[in-house]
């Protein structure tokens, strides 16, 4: 009798979670972390600095506050005197964690420099859990320090002779601020590290860590000393802001340095060539190409039906992040109106056909063609500005001008709703040429966009050069095929066809 051997059943193993893969990434970073931590402590180098801002400068620091409340006292400007605390207790957390360029633009370049990369890089560990161990090395130290001179800081003005008591917000605020700043100088640091070829150049290059920096201290001291809720429990609204604005930047820094990272780039490259004749010429041939292999358009119909049409098409999350942007932007101003204090005491019942016979006057030909280059001007390098600068945000700073005017146009909707009249005037002035600027302006702003923040995340197979090279590209096809024809456009329209029908709608 034959017998059949039951087959057996493969074995499910079950994958670990999220959070599992995380904690081992992050206790293999720690390896590094520690190691280096453990060298940053026995170079004298380091320590001496550390040990002087921690206990030293607040004592300064303390010395200069005390002086200076007394001597703006003596004028009746106490509350020059109240703020000026807080503001010298976040300047000795900055100066502590100013270090941290020191040690995190070491963290790569300077080891190549002395040989002891290799065997680093050899090591079984990824690419993330070297650069999570080496960017924590870098920033404990500064932020052990920073911490430590507050510390010493506040302990002389509540026991000393000031006897102050700060608000408890204020004092979060001060040290998440401090913490973010950390963050943002070493994260930013250890990008530049990684992708220069000598300590020397990452020296040159740290100035774009250090003047940004520099401005957002300055414009902090601003804030603490004019801010209307300076004296708020809940601490100073802006302060919130930039604490939230510079955590976004630490996320974006961190995922630019990671995907950028590569052990055998950093190994393999020894210099730098500027190459602005092989730049230009691939770039060009972005700008014309139909496809990814770089073929030219034969035409001027075919550059558009298979060069910039699908280069719109790549926008895809970028293009409706900016429509959600635009839509709430409208929505707020609206909101904004509808508050009492910002309310404009508009008249109420006057007769709309008189308003419209006063327009008829700008109805002449140098007036309106005027009015067409300024239109064309004032748009043009508003998208110009926002696309440069969302070069160097990660495509934020595309969002932040361009919705500008629709929070405007919601606030001045809102007016006209309150002040009675009906707002068909108001759709006529804006939908007549806002039927192609709108679209337009989306264009632009969503292509700056995904310019910006291609870097964060460039696509599988390809180096953060190639993925911002190609997204560039797009960007000027999209710019230049469909951006400034319909700002001429709708240029037009505002100026020779908009005033028409807004009179029309109005009566005159």
């Amino acid at each position: 009798m034959a017998t059949t051997t039951k087959p057996i059943e493969p074995i499910a193993l079950e994958q670990p979670s999220r959070v599992a893969e995380w904690r081992y990434t992050l206790s293999n970073a720690l390896i590094i972390t520690r190691r280096e931590v453990r060298d940053s402590f026995r170079d004298w180098r380091i320590v001496a600095p550390i040990v002087i801002l921690t206990f030293l400068f607040p004592a300064i620091a303390q010395f200069v506050a005390g002086r200076f409340s007394n001597f703006v006292a003596g004028y009746g400007a106490e509350i020059v005197a109240d703020r000026t605390i807080p503001f010298m207790l976040m300047i000795v957390g900055f100066f502590p964690i100013s270090i941290s360029l020191v040690i995190a633009l070491e963290t790569f370049v300077g080891e190549k420099e002395r040989r002891s990369l290799e065997p680093l890089l050899s090591t079984p560990l990824t690419n993330t859990e070297l650069y999570i161990g080496k960017t924590l090395a870098a920033m404990i130290p500064p932020l052990i320090a920073s911490y430590g001179g507050m510390g010493v800081y506040l302990s002389g003005l509540v026991f000393g002779d000031l006897s102050w008591r700060p608000p408890a917000f204020l004092i979060v605020q001060v040290i998440l601020i401090t913490t973010v700043q950390a963050l943002v100088m070493v994260t930013g640091a250890v990008v530049v590290s990684s992708q220069t070829t000598s300590t020397r150049a990452a020296n040159l290059l740290a100035s774009f860590i250090i003047i940004p920096m520099a401005l957002l201290i300055q414009g902090e001291s601003v804030i603490m000393f004019l801010a209307p809720d300076a004296e708020s429990p809940n601490g100073i609204s802006s302060l919130w802001a930039i604490i939230v604005g510079m955590s976004v930047v630490v996320i974006l820094l961190l995922r630019v340095g990671n995907s950028i990272f590569n052990r055998e780039e950093l190994l393999g490259r020894t210099i730098d060539q500027l190459n602005l004749k092989g730049t230009v010429f691939k770039l060009w041939r972005n700008i014309r190409s139909v496809d990814s292999a770089g073929t030219p358009a034969r035409n001027l119909i075919e550059w558009y039906r298979r060069g910039v049409f699908p280069s719109v098409r790549r926008l895809g999350l970028a293009a409706w992040i900016t429509i959600g942007l635009f839509i709430a932007a409208v929505v707020a101003g609206y909101m904004i109106g509808q508050q009492p204090e910002w309310r404009i005491p508009l008249a109420r019942d006057l007769d709309l056909s008189n308003a419209a016979s006063s327009f008829e006057r700008f109805l002449h030909v140098p007036t309106q063609t005027g009015a067409l280059m300024f239109i064309v001007w004032q748009n043009g390098r508003i998208l110009l500005a926002a696309t440069i600068l969302a070069i160097f945000t990660f495509g934020v700073g595309a969002l932040i001008l361009t919705p500008a005017v629709y929070v405007i146009l919601g606030y001045v909707f809102s007016q006209v709703i309150l002040a009675g009249y009906n707002p068909s005037f108001l759709f006529a002035g804006i939908l007549t040429h806002g039927i192609i600027e709108i679209p337009v302006i989306v264009l632009a702003t969503a292509a700056a966009l995904r310019m910006g923040a291609v870097v964060t995340r460039p696509p599988q197979g390809t180096t953060v050069g190639q993925a911002w090279m190609s997204t560039l590209g797009d960007t000027i096809k999209i710019g230049i095929g469909l951006v400034v024809p319909g700002l001429i456009l709708a240029a037009f329209l505002e100026a020779f066809v908009t005033p028409i029908v807004v009179i029309a709608v109005m009566g005159g």
